[in-house]
């Protein structure tokens, strides 16, 4: 069960911060942090490739390679999302990471919405093993989403989610959106 815990409306769409199982979710579209080759052998892309079979992985064989920054999308197997959208954020140490995890988020929402999706639900990208720190991490994405959605205000895209499930991530997300939320209003 998912427990909503900051919420956000930028216009007539939203973003929720949400604590849950991101393979669970019952919308159009989840992200996977992947890596450039599209191998989903642990963390998040690993589960999402047990739980949603392995066509998953034989799309993303067939797709081969996404750089870091970029999206691609699969089928969702037999999740509740239709389809997986695998985007390749950065590496800390890599160098110029804050602008290539900002483009991995870019990426995935303007994907999502050439489908015309309407829901999404996308992890912390490189916050995991990837070691982005993570208050940056929270508030790069949380500033991209609300970004993307004030710059297309008649796209498809109705409603974005961060799925997380540990506690320590949470409260930077949860923190990152009620600065800028603030910040916004003032």
């Amino acid at each position: 069960m998912e427990k909503i815990h900051a919420e956000i409306q930028i216009g007539s769409k939203k973003l929720r911060i949400i604590q849950g199982d991101l393979t669970q979710q019952n919308v159009d579209a989840i992200v996977n942090a992947a890596n450039c080759h599209l191998q989903h052998g642990g963390g998040v892309a690993g589960a999402i490739v047990r739980k949603g079979g392995a066509i998953i992985q034989d799309e993303s064989d067939r797709i081969g390679f996404t750089p870091v920054g970029t999206a691609v999308i699969t089928t969702g197997g037999s999740l509740k999302a239709r389809w997986v959208i695998h985007t390749v954020g950065p590496r800390w140490g890599e160098g110029d990471e804050d602008r290539k995890l900002e483009n991995a988020i870019l990426s995935s929402l303007a994907l999502a919405e050439e489908r015309n999706l309407e829901t999404i639900s996308l992890p912390a990208v490189s916050a995991g093993i990837f070691g982005f720190p993570h208050d940056r991490c929270a508030k790069i994405i949380v500033s991209s989403i609300i970004s993307y959605l004030k710059d297309h205000p008649g796209g498809s895209l109705k409603s974005v989610d961060v799925c997380l499930l540990r506690g320590a991530l949470m409260e930077h997300f949860v923190s990152a959106t009620q600065k800028i939320s603030a910040m916004q209003k003032t």
